[in-house]
């Protein structure tokens, strides 16, 4: 009996190698797809699709926008092969007919043998079967899988890493051989795509603003494809454990067989455990495809997008990943220093990437699963959950977690932007270039709707910490983003009184009118386009009446404010009564006291005029709009009246000598003045 086992042992090792050299020599179960294009059903062929009409190629893809990326992936679901609608590759099968039959040969004849060779048995012994252990690696108590590697290293967790330990040494040479197969599948695609996104950074190592934001909108971009990619290459492997392994594995009959007891003569007391191990070997195999993808999209947030710490806090969760992580990279903004497109540019990769988590997700965590294929009906029960599964919803969960982190950013970011310094209060009060960041903020992450409510639903947020169902829209984060905006204004606004010159509270009053008429011009709906926050992008519009009432009260209260400072001339203006109008004996030039009544008007309305012109002169009004209105406003403030005034006295010779010099304003010179107002410097 001893020789035999020896043999047996022999045998099954000699397969085992077999098995192993066949199915790592095949390679991966995907191949590119011709020009990496999209396959076309024939029964869509014709039809225009809502992605353009034709397949996109990898170098469309890298460059798409967010709702072409949308459109194109929900086409893709609704078609019947979706592995034939996404991703630049294909799966195949890599193994040749002759060797599928060996394989097939040898599973068969192994079956459900375990590693102590008691399947061999003729005879079944009296006592009762040694049950195995249960396969290894499996999950922890609660079935919650944490990261337990280095961001970037290529692993989210060392389960992965450990060797498979089924019971069953033919299963194990699967599962060890396919599982470096498809986890270099995904890690030599991610490579690619991180290797030529680093060809477009400036080779000096110092990223503009404007680069660092496209970089991480192209790492975001990449994550998707990379989803994708994972999709096809489980799929992939899934067609190999088709092929291979699934006509040798018991069927359901056998399996109810097994479960009647010993009475039951074709009983197999270790079929159970056999499902359970052909369960563990497949769930192996593509938890490695899914643990390198988990790894990228997290590297994606916390190194690309720059978000392993909260702006503004000494001391959080995140700062240990950021320290280990060592920052961003290539010029990519991390922790307190991050500025709010920075921040802008990393929420709406992270959204972006949300997207994609969404909506290829559930097809991918379906496409772990085994339950479909025979002798793999297991319970529904959190004890068979596997290692796959348990990665796809940390893969969400993740996900969800990171982007909360990018939103909370941007608007902390909003906070945080400081309230004095010529970079962010402009010296001639136009607008702040925090206005701007804003606008542009609210622009790039508008077309991300269904992404931020999938966020809001999972995570309480500062803004909406209602989830569920009753957790706030886009709207929402867009009004907290609008009231951070407009308390910054207001401190800014108010620090311009706290200078000194005659200036700084005028100064403060078009400083929120610019910032307002801004916002307005940029934001609100102007009757020409009617956005929605469906359409997104340059052309986002708030339709909301809040903000429109918000920003027209502020414009108009503050617009008030500012023109009391050119009322103050018409107090210059007022009539003389003909009665103290007294000629001298010429009857052509008045008399000394009555003209002094004339000459006290023109020379403080001059006087006047003068101390707030060179004041005003200075300011600066950039939206050639708003400049024309503030100039009609003025004028219709006291020019008019000035204008009657001038018509009526200048006819009176009131002074013998310096009538040019109180008359040097008439009212054609002062209207031009006007016009010269708020010119840019």
């Amino acid at each position: 009996m001893a020789d035999l086992e020896r043999v047996h042992h022999v045998g099954v090792d000699a397969m085992g190698l077999l098995v192993t050299g066949h199915l790592t020599g095949a390679g991966a179960a995907v191949r590119r797809k011709v020009d990496g294009a999209a396959t076309v059903d024939k029964k869509s062929r014709g039809k225009k699709s809502s992605a353009g009409g034709k397949a996109t190629t990898a170098t469309e893809r890298a460059e798409e926008t967010a709702s072409r990326t949308r459109d194109r992936l929900q086409e893709a679901l609704q078609n019947r092969d979706l592995m034939k609608s996404i991703g630049e590759y294909e799966e195949y099968l890599p193994l040749s007919t002759r060797v599928v039959r060996e394989l097939r040969a040898i599973f068969e004849c192994l079956g459900g043998m375990p590693s102590n060779g008691s399947g061999l048995l003729l005879v079944r012994p009296s006592q009762p079967i040694k049950v195995l252990s249960p396969p290894e690696p499996s999950l922890p108590p609660g079935g919650k899988v944490l990261r337990t590697e280095k961001v970037g290293s290529g692993h989210y967790t060392n389960f992965t890493m450990k060797l498979l330990k089924t019971g069953y040494p033919h299963l194990d040479s699967y599962g060890e051989s396919r599982k470096s197969v498809a986890f270099a599948s995904v890690d030599g695609y991610c490579r690619q795509l991180r290797n030529a996104r680093k060809k477009l950074l400036p080779s000096n190592g110092s990223a503009s603003a404007a680069a660092h934001a496209q970089n991480v909108d192209s790492a975001a971009r990449d994550a998707v494809r990379c989803i994708e990619h994972t999709m096809v290459v489980v799929s992939g492997e899934k067609s190999v454990y088709r092929a291979v392994i699934a006509p040798s594995a018991p069927s359901s009959s056998e399996h109810r067989d097994s479960e009647d007891g010993p009475a039951s003569p074709t009983a197999d007391p270790h079929m159970p455990q056999y499902q359970r191990a052909l369960v563990a070997s497949y769930s192996y195999v593509v938890s490695a495809a899914v643990d390198r993808l988990l790894d990228l999209i997290e590297y994606t947030f916390l190194r690309e997008a720059g978000c392993s710490a909260n702006l503004g806090n000494s001391t959080t969760p995140g700062d240990s990943a950021n320290a280990a992580l060592g920052g961003g990279p290539n010029g990519a903004a991390s922790g307190n220093d991050m500025d709010i497109r920075s921040a802008a540019s990393a929420a709406a990769a992270g959204l972006r990437v949300v997207d994609g988590v969404r909506m290829l997700g559930p097809s991918l965590s379906k496409l772990c699963e085994l339950s479909s294929l025979p002798g793999t009906s297991l319970s529904s029960s959190g004890e068979d959950t596997t290692i796959a599964s348990a990665l796809c919803i940390s893969l969400h969960r993740s996900t969800v977690k990171n982007c909360s982190k990018t939103l909370e950013n941007l608007a902390r970011s909003i906070q945080l932007d400081p309230l004095d310094g010529p970079r962010h209060r402009p010296v001639d009060a136009r607008v702040a270039k925090l206005s701007s960041d804003v606008v542009h903020a609210i622009r790039v992450i508008s077309p991300f709707v269904s992404a931020y409510k999938s966020v809001s639903k999972r995570r309480a947020l500062p803004w909406d910490p209602n989830i569920g169902e009753n957790a706030g829209e886009m709207d929402t984060f867009v009004r907290f983003l609008i009231k951070q905006l407009s308390i910054s204004l207001s401190g800014k606004a108010q620090n311009y009184k706290n200078d000194e010159g005659l200036d700084s509270q005028a100064k403060s009053h078009l400083f929120m009118m610019n910032n307002t008429f801004y916002l307005l011009e940029l934001l609100a709906p102007n009757g020409v386009y009617e956005g929605s926050a469906d359409g997104g992008g340059e052309n986002y519009r708030i339709n909301a009446p809040w903000f429109k009432q918000k920003m027209t009260k502020s414009f108009e209260s503050e617009k008030a404010r500012y023109l009391t400072y050119w009322e103050v001339l018409n107090r210059h203006l007022t009539n003389v009564d003909d009665r103290e109008l007294n000629y001298q004996n010429n009857k052509d030039v008045l008399s000394l006291e009555s003209g002094r009544l004339l000459k006290s008007r023109f020379s403080g309305f001059i006087e006047d005029f003068e101390r707030v012109y060179v004041v005003h002169r200075n300011f600066t009004v950039i939206d050639p709009k708003l400049r024309e209105m503030l100039q009609g406003d003025i004028r219709r403030v006291f020019l008019s009246r000035y204008k009657a005034f001038y018509d009526k006295y200048s006819r009176i010779q009131f002074s013998k000598k310096n009538m040019e010099n109180y008359l040097k304003y008439p009212p054609q010179k002062l209207d031009s003045l006007i016009g010269q107002l708020f010119a840019m410097q």
